[in-house]
């Protein structure tokens, strides 16, 4: 029998408390949605089990002894901790980065990346040279005839030099006259 996915979501979370009160079933009794639940649906069954033996197992688990020497062990190492040397600027700030969530450095880590978005994103956008007077350069038609000339001169010499290296190259090939 397939079951509802949300009465499954529901159930589990009431896996806790169905753990805790193994014993007399009143938290079934107050709820006979979940214990039918549990009647049909068998992954919501095994999973209890499981919870169930797991917590009996951790019932049965014994923590070990401490040894005699304990507590002088730990007051040494406290004395020596107290007595050590204190750490330097730059010891401090290392071990500050390596073993902190950086909750303080956070505010202002957001404030210096709202700053440098805010000179990029202005620099970008132009707004930078805003002041001053930009106008683009208009090249006047003498100009851009020159250009031009200029472009077909390189154009005509191209030509030239491949001329040249056509006649070289059919010179090579053909048998030369003697006179």
């Amino acid at each position: 029998m397939v079951t509802d996915m949300t009465n499954c979501k529901n159930c589990r979370s009431y896996l806790p408390d169905l753990l805790l009160d193994n014993s007399n079933d009143a938290f079934l009794n107050a709820h006979p949605e979940i214990k039918a639940h549990l009647a049909a649906c068998a992954t919501c069954r095994t999973e209890l089990a499981e919870l169930r033996s797991t917590y009996a197992l951790l019932g049965e688990w014994k923590a070990p002894e401490l040894t005699p020497y304990f507590d002088s062990r730990l007051h040494a190492r406290l004395r020596e901790a107290v007595a050590a040397p204190p750490e330097g600027f730059w010891e401090r700030t290392r071990s500050y980065f390596l073993f902190s969530t950086g909750r303080q450095v956070r505010p202002a880590l957001a404030g210096a990346l709202a700053f440098v978005m805010l000179i990029g994103g202005g620099t970008f956008a132009n707004f930078y040279h805003a002041g001053s007077n930009m106008t683009a350069t208009v090249d006047s038609a003498t100009v851009n005839d020159l250009k031009i000339l200029d472009n077909n001169e390189q154009a005509e010499q191209q030509l030239n030099q491949l001329l040249d290296d056509s006649t070289a190259s059919a010179n090579d090939g053909a048998a030369v006259p003697t006179t």
